[in-house]
C-alpha cells in the first residue's frame, strides 16, 4: 500500500477546493477505492455533543453517535486515534455492519477544535498496523488544512 502516493493524490484533489464536504466526500472515495481490505470509509462530524454521519462509501450506517460510545464516540471523546483489532472484544462497539472486524478512528480536529472522525472498517481481524495508523493521520492532518481554508467553518474551542 503506497500511502504516501495516496495523501499526494489527496493533497492534489483538496487543492483550492473551498468545500469541506466535497473535500471530505473526495477523500472517503479516494480511502475506499485505495485501501485494500475494508469495506466502509468515511466521516462522522460533530454536531454539539454527538458525531452525525457525514460522506462516507460502503453500506448504511449509523447516523448519530454519541461521544464516548463505540470505537468514534472514544475516539472523538478522547482526542485520539484508536485502532482496534477486533471490535467484537471492543467495550460498547457499535455494530453498523456485521461484516466489519475490526477498525480505526482518526480525530479530525480543525483550528486547533474537534471537528469530527475518521472512521476505517475492514471485514479483516487485525487489518490496522501501527504504519496505517501514522499514515491515515497523515491523511487526516492533510485534509484538515484544507477544511481550515473554508473561512464559513465556525469550530467551537
Amino acid at each position: 500500500m503506497d500511502y504516501d502516493l495516496m495523501n499526494e493524490q489527496l493533497a492534489a484533489l483538496t487543492e483550492n477546493v473551498p468545500y469541506p464536504i466535497a473535500n471530505l466526500a473526495n477523500a472517503a472515495s479516494l480511502l475506499y477505492q485505495t485501501l485494500p481490505g475494508i469495506n466502509w470509509a468515511g466521516f462522522y462530524l460533530l454536531q454539539g455533543k454527538k458525531l452525525t454521519l457525514g460522506p462516507f462509501m460502503g453500506k448504511p450506517a449509523c447516523v448519530e453517535i454519541p461521544l464516548g460510545k463505540g470505537v468514534c464516540g472514544t475516539a472523538a471523546a478522547e482526542g485520539r486515534t484508536v485502532t482496534v483489532t477486533d471490535v467484537h472484544a471492543f467495550p460498547g462497539h457499535i455494530a453498523c455492519d456485521c461484516a466489519s472486524n475490526s477498525e480505526i478512528v482518526v480525530p479530525l480536529f480543525v483550528n486547533g477544535a474537534l471537528y469530527g472522525v475518521l472512521d476505517i472498517d475492514s471485514p479483516l481481524i487485525g487489518r490496522f498496523t501501527e504504519f496505517d495508523r501514522e499514515k491515515l493521520e497523515a491523511f487526516a492532518r492533510i485534509l484538515c488544512a484544507a477544511v481550515e481554508k473554508d473561512k464559513s467553518i465556525k469550530v467551537k474551542k
